[in-house]
């Protein structure tokens, strides 16, 4: 027997185990659920940290969430009040070039800042993209539970717009703000049910790693930076 076919077997053989319902130890004595019950969980939010019942304790659990992953988050009270905030990083980190897509938050604060535009809904070449300093993008939901921005390829200017440019900003409604993971799957069922986006992503902080020796690195894999300006 190859080493292949031992592991196969091995998973073979743990499939053959009942495993018990979410939240319970596990135990072999547990008895098998049937079948058509087995995977299927009603309310899974059941099983998941709290996030408060108002909005004003949801969006202080997502702030503080992307505080702890190195994620800046601003809630402003005006479109005008997050183009101050624009304005400042691009003079601050001396902007030459941003990257967005057509939408009704992303373009006027774009065009406002006075910078070329590679817009990323139309035909572009990806070395255009490559130099820009930021990618100014929407998203679909904000994610209370995880500090996590929801984005698709129809929301946030396709795949590249979100992990090329060394500094991702994204643009959000008050509205947008939602509870949990469940919450967000059943927002992209209800948005897309029947013609899913190609693309669909969590972003959770900027791009990280700390598979050498441990130590957190950021801007290894994407973004070096995230913002997200909610309004």
């Amino acid at each position: 027997m190859t080493e292949k076919e031992k592991i196969l077997a091995r998973v073979r053989e743990a499939l053959t185990l009942p495993a018990p319902p979410p939240g319970q130890p596990h135990s072999h004595q547990h008895p098998a659920l049937p079948i058509n019950l087995r995977f299927r969980n009603p309310t899974p939010s059941r099983w998941l940290p709290d996030v408060g019942a108002t909005f004003e304790s949801r969006l202080a659990l997502f702030a503080k969430n992307a505080a702890d992953l190195k994620a800046e988050f601003h809630l402003v009270d005006s479109r005008d009040e997050s183009l101050k905030i624009l304005l400042s990083l691009r003079d601050t980190e001396g902007w030459k070039k941003v990257g967005s897509h057509s939408g009704e938050l992303a373009d006027p604060v774009c065009e406002a800042l006075g910078l070329p535009i590679c817009r990323t809904d139309r035909a572009y070449e990806v070395h255009e993209l490559e130099s820009c300093d930021a990618g100014i993008s929407e998203c679909d939901a904000l994610v209370a539970q995880t500090g996590s921005v929801l984005v698709t390829g129809r929301s946030a200017g396709g795949r590249a717009l979100s992990v090329l440019p060394p500094h991702h900003v994204v643009l959000a409604r008050k509205q947008q703000l939602i509870a949990d993971l469940p919450e967000a799957f059943a927002l992209l069922k209800r948005k897309y049910a029947g013609n899913y986006p190609s693309f669909i992503s969590l972003i959770t902080g900027p791009s990280r790693t700390g598979d050498i020796e441990r130590i957190l690195v950021l801007g290894a894999h994407g973004p070096k930076k995230l913002t997200i300006l909610c309004f």
